[in-house]
């Protein structure tokens, strides 16, 4: 007896294509996704996986090509039919509205009611429920605007879940999350991918595609490149394809003597954290680790003046300074490139030229204030290379890039401020592996030269190689501070889980 070959595809595309004014955003791409399969999409930044899968939930409109979806195919997908055949998608920024609860925000569009009048018990309930199953702690009445970022996240992702998902397309949902929250996410994603849901997912950090993944498709410049088992590739053949050609994955070598004390913190307490001491010094990386709400962010906001200071002494180069506010911190050489590209790095209405000049229109302009266009030009390009900015022109709108290029334009922002010290949150989040390397080699130069950077990173091995020395907090109070030649992943979890 002949056996049946069962075809278990649920999505496909064939021969997809969508150009922007000048840009092949997406050139003859076909991919066959699985019924049950966790499948990855790898690619640098604007190599197309962003445009593919707003062309599959409906979001944009191909140019070309077609969409399948259990059989039935469609030359253009709306977010009506996606989400009847149970596709939903976690994109990289936020879809919530910050204003309304985390119940409220799960519920949205599908409410239970009794008598026209919202039941908020039947939304506590459901919510209450649906945490339960997925073992998420959050209280479902708190209002989103107050949860980090992390926190945020698992709240979109629990809002794509709640509905009768089918196929669930994660788009960088690690991003903002340290290595518990990560844990609780793959959880979630092996107890959806038991119950026959495809996940598409979307992710630069290739440890976790060889975690969780059954299948990597591979796209560059806008082109389908190839599709793997997770099982028969390694990490050296997936960046080569990604890229194109081979690179090196080494953090940059650089002398790690540090110079005079230009920093001292001292008893800083704000916006939830007390009492964090520490110094800085010229030509130093100086890492905060610790878990998801322990204070990393919030406290150099303090620090930067975006937060209100309660008590605590900050001194640069021995002088007592009093920053209230981000315009104070940047009169006395602080820059900082913030966690939340969308709502605080960039001016996403503004062009590429407008948002890194922003920082340093003085510097650029002639005696009566206008600026030079020459010298401007010249310094955005200069920037553009630096970072490997992928856009079409410089006068293009922040918005119409990908994620990462965002977060380029964020730093290269910030870098144009020529502060002394620099706060980098998160500085590689959403960027791809080629990027990070350009990124890596930048702030060792930036060092190299006599600058001194404080960095937030949710990466263990970002932190490990980057920094000279790391700073733990755990629930908004100092863990410790470590050396070098103390670095130890475990013992700084141990540390920041509050078990050291």
């Amino acid at each position: 007896m002949e056996n049946k070959v069962v075809d278990r595809t649920v999505l496909s595309v064939k021969n997809l294509s969508k150009y922007y004014p000048g840009v092949k955003a997406l050139d003859d791409v076909s991919i066959k996704f699985y019924e049950g399969e966790v499948h990855a999409l790898l690619g640098e930044n604007g190599a197309g996986k962003s445009t593919l899968i707003k062309c599959i939930s409906g979001a944009e409109e191909p140019t070309g090509g077609i969409i399948v979806v259990k059989n039935q195919s469609y030359d253009r997908m709306t977010p009506q039919i996606a989400k009847q055949h149970g596709l939903e998608v976690i994109y990289q920024e936020f879809n919530l509205i910050p204003t309304m609860s985390v119940q409220e925000n799960i519920y949205l569009g599908g409410r239970p009611s009794e008598n026209r009048f919202v039941d908020y018990k039947a939304m506590y309930r459901g919510t209450k429920e649906l945490f339960a199953k997925f073992n998420i702690k959050i209280n479902p009445e708190i209002i989103v605007d107050t949860l980090s970022p992390a926190y945020q996240q698992i709240v979109e992702i629990a809002k794509s879940i709640s509905k009768n998902v089918k196929i669930l397309i994660m788009d960088e949902p690690t991003a903002p999350l340290t290595e518990t929250e990560v844990d609780l996410l793959f959880d979630i994603v092996e107890q959806l991918k038991k119950e026959g849901v495809t996940i598409i997912y979307i992710s630069h950090r290739i440890e976790e595609i060889f975690r969780i993944t059954d299948r990597i498709s591979i796209m560059r410049d806008g082109k389908y490149i190839a599709t793997l088992n997770t099982a028969d590739t390694n990490r050296k053949e997936l960046i080569e394809l990604m890229v194109g050609h081979k690179i090196s994955e080494t953090f940059p070598e650089r002398n790690n003597r540090s110079g005079e004390k230009i920093l001292e913190v001292k008893d800083l307490t704000g916006n939830g954290v007390k009492n964090v001491s520490f110094d800085l010094y010229k030509g130093e990386i100086l890492g905060f680790a610790g878990l998801v709400g322990c204070g990393r962010t919030e406290i150099l906001r303090v620090l930067y003046g975006a937060e209100k200071k309660e008590s605590g002494t900050v001194k640069l180069y021995g002088r007592e300074v009093d920053i209230r506010s981000p315009e104070n911190a940047m009169e006395n050489g602080l820059g900082l490139v913030p966690e939340d590209r969308k709502n605080q790095g960039v001016f996403l209405e503004g062009s590429v030229k407008w948002n890194v000049t922003l920082t340093c229109l003085k510097e650029i302009s002639g005696k009566f204030g206008i600026v030079n266009r020459k010298q401007e030009n010249s310094l955005v390009e200069d920037y553009k290379n630096k970072l490997q900015i992928k856009t079409p022109s410089l006068e293009q709108k922040v918005k119409n890039l990908s994620g990462g290029n965002q977060q380029k334009v964020a730093i290269a922002k910030t870098l144009s401020a020529n502060a002394d010290i620099i706060i980098f949150d998160e500085p590689t989040r959403g960027i791809d592996v080629g990027a990070k390397q350009e990124i890596y080699k930048l702030m060792a130069e930036l060092v190299g030269s006599g600058k001194s950077i404080i960095m937030i990173s949710s990466e263990m091995d970002e932190l490990l190689g980057m920094s000279d020395r790391i700073i733990v907090l755990c629930e908004g109070k100092m863990a410790g501070i470590l050396n070098r030649e103390e670095f130890n992943k475990k013992h700084i979890l141990d540390m920041a889980s509050g078990s050291r």
